[in-house]
């Protein structure tokens, strides 16, 4: 059962990118707000299906936490839902990705719409230069920028591999980073069509205050970030 309930909300879910990415297309020609209405508009709606088919809730902690205006928010990276809640959940989120994204059809349409910060990761130094750029601007416009430190996807109970890049935005911004755990791969794995029935945790965690040397940040923000995320592991 759980499979076919799995298989169903895959369908869903790829329809409904079709649905959003041609029904809504006309929002393209739009204002910003527009184009992002359509993509928070398309969350919610996979999160009802993903409740409803598969029965995955998710659920939100730490909200007093969550930010408003403009900030840095670095997230726990397991999976596509990730992406998903945290489009849902910020008023206005622009998610630092690999440029490689930018091509796929409705993703990368209102991706490049919606000011998205793309980043070519073969560009090392002059990527990292690029990435803070982008996001000096779109701080400016008052976003949340959101970024998977880890760089691509891990298993629950994996360790991540935290990249620099996160330390480069935290640093030439000059303002305090918003760390986000979950426990999301449990229910909807990086990789497969199961998605296992349960509750998916994302907790928004005191920020890290600005200021901190570029070790002492990174340090403190995998610390945050593993802890909050094995602990919800073993969570009820």
């Amino acid at each position: 059962m759980i499979t076919l309930r799995s298989l169903v909300f895959v369908l869903w879910l790829y329809l409904s990118m079709a649905l959003f990415a041609v029904g809504l297309s006309p929002a393209l020609l739009g204002p910003h707000a527009m184009a992002m209405g359509v993509v928070r508009g398309w969350a919610r709606f996979v999160l009802f299906g993903l409740r409803r088919i598969a029965g995955v809730r998710v659920e939100l902690r730490g909200l007093e936490h969550r930010p408003a205006g403009a900030a840095l928010v670095a997230a726990k990276h397991q999976g596509m839902l990730d992406v998903v809640a945290l489009l849902a959940v910020l008023p206005d989120a622009c998610f630092v990705l690999k440029k490689e994204l930018m091509p796929v059809p409705f993703f990368g349409w209102f991706a490049w719409k919606t000011r998205m910060i793309a980043v070519d990761r073969s560009g090392h130094a002059k990527a990292l230069k690029g990435m803070a750029q982008q996001a000096r601007a779109r701080l400016a416009e008052a976003r949340q920028i959101v970024i998977f430190p880890e760089g691509t996807r891990t298993a629950p109970g994996q360790p991540g591999d935290y990249k620099p890049g996160v330390a480069a935005i935290y640093r030439d911004l000059d303002g305090p980073c918003w760390p986000v755990a979950t426990n999301s791969g449990v229910c909807w794995p990086a990789h497969g069509v199961r998605r296992t029935p349960g509750v998916v945790v994302f907790e928004f965690l005191p920020p890290i205050p600005t200021g901190l040397k570029r070790a002492e940040f990174m340090a403190r923000l995998e610390a945050d970030i593993e802890a909050a995320s094995t602990r919800l592991l073993s969570a009820p």
